[in-house]
Parts: structure tokens; sequence; C-alpha cells
């Protein structure tokens, strides 16, 4: 019969995984990762944090087995270690959603008034690409971009939106995507788009919940 300290050691085990995302910060970091891989000063900025402090998070994630490295020179790039790492984030987004009330209050602070805001599915997303008939702008920045995008996809960073917004046409729906459904980014395009008399949505996902589900992407690096 195994022993009681041997199942104990076991459901620690388990259980560092669900530690190392017992931060705001490392959800975070895990956050940025599923769109790609990133370097750790690149990821600092991100979550607003110093080069010491991520890279103190960055250790536990790696502890965990939830990220890999590599580096180049001087600098170290880390990525998850797999796609069910990003699967996990998921649930665990989701999971918060349907049972922390919290959460949706805190989202509606983030996000703001989505009154304006309308969304369509990937389903009928990945149909209207097919058809021809929609502009589908990534509104992440540049390298997340690159890393990997929805097929057909532009890039145009929220940074950069107003001034790209005068060429964009006005006769077709325009869609922009992000992150994920609790990406703010893609929010505000819409609302600036809007505002420019521009017909707009977002997706309802953002591109890891697109590349999970099979959908057409693409890589440019």
């Amino acid at each position: 019969m195994a022993s009681g300290s041997a199942k104990v050691a076991l459901f620690d085990a388990l259980a560092s995984v669900a530690q190392a995302l017992g931060s705001g910060r490392r959800a975070e970091i895990v956050d940025v990762l599923a769109q790609g891989e990133r370097s750790v000063e690149d990821l600092a900025g991100e979550i607003s944090q110093s080069v010491a402090n991520t890279s103190q998070h960055l250790q536990v994630l790696a502890r965990a087995g939830l990220v890999r490295t590599r580096r180049e020179g001087n600098r170290v790039f880390y990525r998850l270690a797999d796609d069910r790492v990003g699967e996990l984030w998921a649930a665990v987004r989701d999971v918060a959603v349907r049972h922390v009330a919290e959460v949706s209050v805190l989202a509606d602070e983030y996000l703001g008034g989505r009154d304006g805001v309308e969304q369509l599915s990937a389903v009928e997303l990945e149909q209207r690409l097919a058809r021809g008939d929609v502009v589908v702008l990534d509104v992440r920045p540049e390298p997340e971009f690159l890393a990997g995008h929805i097929v057909g996809a532009r890039s145009a960073p929220l940074s950069d939106l107003a001034s790209l917004a005068p060429e964009l046409p006005r006769r077709r729906e325009i869609v922009a995507y992000c992150r994920g459904p609790y990406c703010v980014y893609a929010d505000d395009a819409v609302r600036l788009l809007r505002a420019r008399g521009l017909r707009a949505r977002r997706l309802d996902v953002g591109f890891p919940e697109w590349r999970r589900a099979g959908l057409p992407v693409e890589i440019t690096h």
C-alpha cells in the first residue's frame, strides 16, 4: 500500500502548478506568453514591473515547468512550455469568471462600458474571411503579431490605429482582435473606429483561442 507521505508529496507536486499561477503578475505573464515568445525586458514592460521582479516571477513559472527559455546573446526569451499551459490559463480564467462574482465587476471597471462594442464569434469571422467581406485588424503589439496571427489580418497596434484609420475602407466591416476576451485593446479599437464613422466589431475571443480551435493562422517570422 502506498505510504501517506508519498500521497502528500504527490499532491503537493501537482498543486505546485496552481501555486505558480497564484499571483496576478504571473498569470499576466502567462497571458502575454500565450501570444508568443517574449524577452524578459518586454515582459517587464507589459506587466509594469522591474526586470528583476519579472525575472523572479519567471523563475517560479520555470520551476513549475510552465515556461521554457532560450538565450540569444545577452537576452533571455521565454515561451510557454506547450499549448496545455495556455489551455490551463484559459480554464482558470473561465472558472473565475463563472464563480467569482468580483471578477465581472472588475472586468467592467477595466474594460469600460461595452454597450457600443459589438462582438462576433470565431466561427462567424472564419466565414466572413472566406467570403472576403471583412477587414481584420490585429491590435496587439507588433511582436505578438509577428509571432502568429489570424490569416489575412493586418497589424494595427492600438497606439498606431488613429493614424491608420483614414486608410481603412468605409464600405467593409472591420473586426479587431487582441489577446483574449478580456483584452482591452480590441474594445478600445472598436470605440476609436466607430467614433470615426467606421463599422467595427471585436472578435469575442483572442488569438490564442482562435489558434487552439484549429482555425487558420500564419507566422511572419
